[in-house]
């Protein structure tokens, strides 16, 4: 058993002058104060990977710059599923008995730190390095060839796929630390320039500066206590030239295996956080986690579904696509949010009810998945 016991989160967008590790710092002493704990209490530490400060030793070297000492730190890398894996991981070590207090964190100053080509070609890399990297895809066109396929499929339309970029922002006009905080329509989004086709710019999340964190325990450490109720991984390909049928893609494989562990079913969730890079991303894996049908999740989001006063209020933050995305940071913010509506702490983000959530990650090109209940107990 494990519980989120305290989370910390910075503004998204543009930090002058502050390091990937300065950013991680803020995040994780906003934790550690939230969960009500000193930095000498926490004996284990997960960070995640980063482009800009690619240091062979990435846990130890924050650890050191944070001021402690643990006696368990390492680094993960499972790309965009990054967050939701060092949760998992977190989870079983805190259960096992490994440490008490684990600090999960990650965070880049991708917006400052890093140039636009040399960001491009860092996760450029994702790709084959024989039969991909060397045609010149970026990330956006890798999703671009799967939003096409997706769209032969399933009727989607681009004018669908738009609705998730306007649903995202609209949320994060709620959001003090958010990137954007101007309102966008489908127009917006249809007349935004081409990015990789049939993706435009408000299609994509931006590159940001942010970091994030949390301290997952063993027991509760607050008088609400949200419960790691049960998750699952699943990887199903590193390539795009090598990726499964869309309907068989490893969201559903993830999400299938965390309700098993569970005890939860679809129905049974009140909140969702899903992975949002591209809005043909979140579109899908809505679908494949069982949150719409297919080809119907645009549907959903035109009736209000997935707003914050809708049945299933999703990413109520501004997701990536708006509250920002500075790396394995980006999707961590999802947990924050997350938390702080289970805690009843969101503002005038509050939904009616977050007493169970479900949160999903991905990595790669839908490559690997991280699927993830919580559960709030009193």
């Amino acid at each position: 058993m494990s519980f989120i016991t305290g989370v910390g989160l910075t503004s998204y967008g543009k930090h002058e002058g502050s390091s990937s590790l300065d950013l991680m710092s803020q995040a994780a002493e906003l934790a550690i104060t939230d969960a009500g704990l000193k930095r000498s209490e926490i004996d284990g530490v997960l960070c995640s990977y980063s482009t800009v400060s690619p240091h062979i030793m990435l846990a130890t070297v924050f650890a050191e710059h944070f001021g402690i000492q643990p006696s368990y730190a390492h680094a993960v890398q499972v790309g965009g599923a990054t967050g939701l894996a060092m949760t998992m991981l977190a989870h079983h070590l805190v259960d096992a008995g490994v440490a008490r207090h684990m600090l999960v964190v990650g965070g880049e100053n991708r917006l400052t730190g890093q140039s636009r080509d040399a960001s491009i070609q860092a996760l450029a890399q994702v790709g084959h390095p024989n039969y991909e990297v060397p045609l010149g895809p970026t990330i956006p066109a890798y999703y671009g060839l799967v939003a096409s396929r997706y769209m032969h499929e399933y009727g989607v339309t681009e004018e669908d796929l738009a609705e998730f970029a306007v649903l995202m922002r609209a949320h994060a006009l709620t959001h003090p630390g958010a990137q954007f905080h101007e309102p966008i329509t489908v127009a917006d989004v249809m007349a935004s320039k081409p990015v990789a086709m049939p993706l435009k710019l408000l299609d994509c999340c931006p590159v940001s500066d942010g970091g994030a964190a949390f301290v997952v325990s063993r027991e509760r450490t607050g008088s609400t206590g949200i419960r790691v109720r049960g998750c699952a991984q699943a990887h199903t390909h590193q390539h795009v030239t090598a990726m499964p049928a869309l309907s068989e893609l490893g969201a559903e494989i993830a999400v299938a295996k965390a309700k098993a562990a569970s005890g939860l079913a679809i129905s049974d969730v009140r909140y969702a956080a899903v992975y949002d890079s591209f809005t043909i991303t979140l579109a899908m894996l809505l679908e494949d986690l069982g949150l719409a049908r297919r080809g119907e999740a645009a549907a959903r989001v035109r009736a209000g579904h997935f707003g914050r006063n809708g049945a299933m209020p999703l990413n109520t933050h501004g997701g990536l696509l708006s509250y920002g995305h500075c790396g394995v940071g980006g999707a961590m913010a999802h947990l924050v949010e997350t938390y702080l509506q289970m805690t009843g702490r969101a503002g005038p983000r509050q939904v009616r009810d977050a007493s169970i959530a479900l949160l999903h990650g991905d990595g790669g090109v839908l490559s690997s998945h991280v699927s993830m209940f919580l559960e709030r107990v009193r």
